[in-house]
């Protein structure tokens, strides 16, 4: 993106109490000026039921007496009941629909905030305390395009879901018996996935020797890197847990060029250390966002064992690979992996064609 040659200096004025008080009513939509039994009378619910809710958003527990809801809380908690009441959803599932909204505006708002003061503290020299006081003064400004783009890409991901579940569900499906034969502990599970994982090596070790700004920029390239690689190979990133990346795909075709292109990213990349890869097609259960099941600790297990650099898969992912020109693959000597036994690891290279570019 091009950027303005002049841009708006921002003050660096820590806030004041009157800014962060009127910042506050910006984003509670007023003043706090209810407590939590005339919140629920109001949406005509029970406080306990309420206080399920309040919980699954992540708010923290409360007293009668305290003063800390506005009309905007009230009416809120009553869309809830509402689904409910017409039958939209069951309570259970308004509960986690419900935690799923609040789980992830946390990691959201925490990200955004990090990322503010991090620009404060890169463009201007002041320190971390310094940009964290006066990034409340530059709120204001960014709370209203931030809330569109927000509604915007909800959208554009709801619907990329819908695309999974309905357009590219016959792809899904036949490709689901790919290498398998029936007997496989994932059978019973309901959803056939390529899961993958990638683990920069001596991350323990740099992050020892590095200053937090220089790990932050790592932490962040690596991410950065593996969500653009990702996304384009068509797969979804369901985590990233400090040094590793766990990500899901339709097919097990989709899953080994997103491999593979990781292995290359970070083998390309001067800043970063080489990765460990590895992927397993198989079964999966899906759950409050994240995944579950023997594939995804095979995957996990198949990452440990190798080499920097490198891509390994099982068995059952090679049989399906097998005669793909694409895809270069050669048997292992027999690893015994924690919890599964004996196995035959594969290491997957790539064969003919680019494979993943990333524009």
């Amino acid at each position: 993106m091009e950027e303005s040659n002049n841009p708006p200096e921002p003050s660096l004025l820590p806030a004041s109490r009157s800014q962060t008080q009127a910042l506050e009513a910006q984003l509670l939509g007023g003043e706090r000026t209810m407590r939590r039994r005339e919140v629920a009378a109001g949406a005509g619910v029970s406080l306990l039921s309420a206080r399920k809710i309040w919980r699954a958003m992540g708010f923290p527990n409360l007293g009668d007496d305290d003063v800390a809801f506005t009309q905007r809380d009230q009416d809120a908690l009553a869309l809830v009941v509402t689904m409910v009441r017409e039958g939209l959803l069951t309570e259970e599932t308004a509960i986690s629909v419900t935690r799923s909204i609040g789980q992830m505006t946390d990691r959201m708002a925490v990200w955004q905030i990090e990322a503010l003061v991090e620009d404060l503290v890169a463009e201007h020299g002041v320190s971390d305390a310094e940009a964290r006081r006066a990034v409340v003064s530059e709120l204001p400004n960014l709370i209203a395009p931030l809330e569109e783009l927000l509604v915007y890409s909800y959208r554009r991901q709801l619907n990329a879901g819908v695309q999974r579940l309905a357009v590219r569900a016959e792809e899904g499906l036949a490709a689901s018996a790919l290498g398998r034969d029936g007997d496989e502990d994932d059978t019973p599970l309901p959803l056939a996935r390529a899961v993958g994982f990638a683990d920069l090596v001596s991350y323990t070790s740099l992050s020892r020797r590095m200053n937090e700004k220089t790990l932050a920029k790592l932490v962040q390239r690596f991410e950065n890197v593996c969500a653009e690689i990702i996304s384009v190979g068509g797969g979804r990133l369901v985590k990233t847990i400090g040094d590793e990346v766990l990500f899901n795909c339709e097919t097990p075709v989709a899953g080994a060029q997103i491999s593979l292109a990781l292995a290359e990213a970070m083998e390309a990349d001067d800043f970063l250390p080489e990765a460990r890869v590895a992927m397993v097609w198989g079964r999966v259960l899906s759950r409050l966002g994240d995944i579950y099941g023997p594939t995804v600790n095979l995957a996990a297990r198949l990452t440990s064992l190798a080499e920097p650099g490198t891509v390994l898969i099982d068995s059952v992912t090679a049989a399906s690979l097998a005669g793909d020109d694409r895809f270069i693959l050669t048997e292992l000597p027999m690893e015994h992996v924690r919890g599964f036994g004996e196995i035959s690891p594969v290491l997957l290279q790539r064969g003919r064609g680019q494979g993943i570019v990333v524009d």
